[in-house]
């Protein structure tokens, strides 16, 4: 992401997320970043809809309406599946893609699958993915 890329995004949450205090406000930085990268990495004709309002960002791909949400082992970010299943249908989304961010290059993918079966994540999201934000690699699980 390009530096003047970046210090729009932060301005945009600065001012749109006044509201927040200074660590939603960092965690909401990390999340665009992250959608950014991997838009970069996955597709770029991905249009970026929302990234503000909601953990889940608001994407459109093709005319058709997606929302993807994040997710760190690093933050114990506490999942609510049920709340995805009504935030898709309020924003009228066709998919919900679950992605994985990592930092190291990994190839044992036991503890994102396990963590999937844990949770039943598979039967809320539609695409399930392990992206390396550093080597801009995307591996779909789903």
């Amino acid at each position: 992401m390009e530096l003047n890329v970046f210090q729009e995004l932060t301005d945009q949450i600065d001012l749109e997320c006044f509201y927040m205090t200074p660590s939603q406000q960092e965690e909401k930085v990390i999340q665009v970043i992250d959608l950014h990268q991997f838009i970069e990495s996955y597709h770029q004709s991905l249009t970026v809809i929302d990234y503000i309002s909601h953990p889940i960002n608001i994407i459109e791909e093709n005319n058709v309406r997606k929302g993807i949400l994040f997710y760190d082992f690093k933050y114990d970010l506490q999942l609510d599946l049920l709340t995805s299943v009504a935030f898709k249908a309020q924003n009228q989304l066709q998919e919900l893609w679950f992605v994985f961010v990592e930092e190291d290059s990994i190839t044992d993918f036991s503890r994102h699958l396990d963590f999937i079966k844990k949770n039943g994540i598979d039967l809320f999201y539609s695409k399930i993915f392990i992206f390396n934000f550093f080597q801009s690699t995307i591996h779909s699980l789903k």
